[in-house]
């Protein structure tokens, strides 16, 4: 299946920093609830990301992401999941997060 430039321009994709992120135990599946400030024009969004293989709540916090913005919410157990946190799988299929190589300002958009 191919898509076009247009289909690639509706997703929202911003870089945004992790400011708190606590562990999920009620998640079906090990999880971290995550709070991530976009900047200015989305504020702080939650998420809940299946991560722990690579990341414990305190190595997250300051880190920045890339996280798909204009998706619907979704409810994850007791969590609102707000945004889609981007991340690849390594070999054995623990999920590594997707963030720029420098530090750049909360809410740019991906091109």
């Amino acid at each position: 299946m191919s898509v076009t430039f247009e289909d690639f321009l509706k997703l929202d994709i911003r870089v945004g920093r992790i400011t708190r992120a606590d562990p999920f135990p009620e998640a079906r599946k090990p999880a971290i609830k995550l709070w991530i400030d976009f900047g200015g024009e989305i504020g702080e969004k939650r998420s809940s990301a299946q991560i722990t293989k690579h990341y414990a709540p305190e190595t997250l916090v300051g880190k920045q992401v890339m996280a798909v913005v204009n998706f619907p919410p979704r409810q994850i157990g007791p969590v609102m999941s707000e945004v889609l946190v981007l991340g690849v799988p390594d070999e054995e299929g623990g999920i590594v997060l997707i963030g720029p190589d420098q530090d750049v300002p909360e809410g740019g958009r991906l091109h």
